[in-house]
């Protein structure tokens, strides 16, 4: 099977700078989504025909996978698909989709598939409460499709009909071959449309048949920012209620994003306006908290992370305590039962289990052994102005609060760092290490008075 995905449009009603079928939805761009759904489908080909702002949609969109042919200029879908042809498989039938229409279910797709054996064309349609802007899908007496006409080609009686064309198709490949060339632009438009083989097949007596979408937001696509929001919201409707049939309590199925691949243990529970991007694995029993964002991460079972925390590309054991507004950035590795408390924030550091960092700290390129306390205050100044350095501190070790570890250095095995320290050599194992200038009380003296 050839899958074409026409992706040649402006999108001018999107107000942007990036072509329309570069829009994010659910954190990738809608073009990316109809590549995945080509893909899952097993196409043996997937070619994309690009035109506005092509180079980039090529850029961000190229795989080895894909092949492009360039529309230029954009004279309809019919001459879209043209530019396809020389890189299909003229042996094997070709599915037509749209790079602006992301959320049509792979079923459904299968369904269309299924009617276009036997070297037939098969459209897909859809049911409409209001038709208005759609191809009419007009038929025999005895329901055999006989064309499709266009809204401002349509008669007033051919636009009271609420079954529509979705623009998705399947046709034998060497029939496109001779129907293509064919088509004609006399039409409102002045475009040559790809509806037009209908026509051209029903003349040659070949068999029309159809499948229908069950639901209209399959088959809709996306021409202004309003349009692009309102599949957003369905697109996180039904990822919520994937969730929550495998298990997952969320605590406002309205009010969770998920921007990628989240995948849960048992008995997860998120609360509301947590956004997940990327790849994120949840074990069993973790709770995320209200306002959390979590991006590439990996959370071991029975572990909390509370409200407002930010964590990406991280990997945290089972059983730890992070939050409220912890912030976890790339190269984070947590043992069990680890604390990462409130205004934490821990840059590619390793931290072993048992350890607990509970109040405002900064903790980059270090690595901490077991059951080491960290004090409030406490930083690893790991950066001179032009390189990285990094902190070693033992298993036991005692950090107090306000702490400047300038780096590189170590802490020895149960060693103590008294509040206030500032350390720039090693401190040795079980001892106590201290500097701070000497405390002093000066009598006599008071504070300056305001002139005036």
């Amino acid at each position: 099977m050839n899958v074409v995905i026409l992706a040649a449009g402006q999108g001018k009603r999107m107000r942007s700078k990036l072509p329309k079928v570069l829009q994010p939805l659910a954190g990738k761009p809608l073009l990316a989504h109809v590549v995945d759904s080509a893909r899952q489908l097993g196409a043996a080909k997937i070619c994309v025909v690009y035109g506005h702002g092509g180079e980039l949609v090529r850029e961000i969109l190229g795989a080895a996978d894909v092949v492009w042919a360039k529309q230029e200029p954009q004279l309809g879908t019919g001459h879209a698909l043209l530019q396809a042809l020389p890189h299909l498989d003229a042996s094997a039938p070709t599915l037509v989709l749209y790079g602006d229409v992301p959320l049509t279910r792979l079923s459904t797709l299968q369904a269309l598939l299924d009617q276009a054996r036997e070297g037939v064309l098969a459209l897909l349609t859809v049911n409409l409460d209001q038709p208005t802007g759609y191809g009419r899908i007009v038929r025999a007496a005895d329901g055999a499709v006989v064309r499709i006409v266009e809204e401002r080609d349509a008669s007033e009686a051919e636009r009271a009909i609420g079954e529509v064309n979705t623009g998705i198709l399947v046709a034998p490949t060497g029939r496109l071959a001779e129907w293509l060339p064919s088509l004609g632009k006399n039409n409102a438009q002045g475009e040559y449309y790809l509806t037009d083989i209908v026509g051209l097949a029903v003349a040659a007596g070949i068999e029309v048949r159809t499948a229908q979408a069950e639901d209209p937001w399959e088959v809709a696509g996306v021409n202004d920012r309003a349009q692009l929001a309102a599949l957003e919201r369905i697109y996180q409707r039904n990822e919520a209620a994937r969730l929550m049939h495998a298990g997952v309590h969320l605590a406002d199925p309205a009010r969770i994003d998920v921007r990628g691949e989240l995948v849960c243990g048992m008995d997860v529970a998120i609360d509301i306006d947590c956004v997940f991007e990327g790849r994120v694995e949840l074990g069993e029993g973790v709770v995320v908290g209200a306002h959390c964002l979590l991006a590439d991460c990996r959370v071991g079972a029975g572990t909390r992370i509370a409200a407002f925390s930010h964590l990406v590309s991280a990997e945290i054991g089972s059983d730890c305590q992070i939050g409220p507004y912890a912030r976890l950035r790339p190269g984070t590795q947590l043992g069990a039962a680890v604390h990462v408390g409130n205004f934490v924030e821990v840059k590619n550091s390793q931290i072993a289990a048992g350890s607990k960092a509970n109040h405002l700290a900064y903790i980059g390129d270090a690595t901490i052994g077991e059951r080491v306390n960290v004090g409030a205050g406490t930083i690893t100044c790991n950066y001179d102005g032009v390189n990285k350095h990094r902190t070693v501190i033992g298993d036991d070790a005692f950090i107090g609060s306000d702490c400047q570890l300038v780096a590189p250095v170590s802490v020895g095995r149960g060693a103590t760092l008294g509040a206030g320290t500032t350390l720039t050599e090693d401190a040795p194992a079980d001892t106590l290490t201290v500097s701070r200038a000497k405390q002093q009380s000066i009598p006599g003296w008071q504070r300056p008075l305001k002139k005036g």
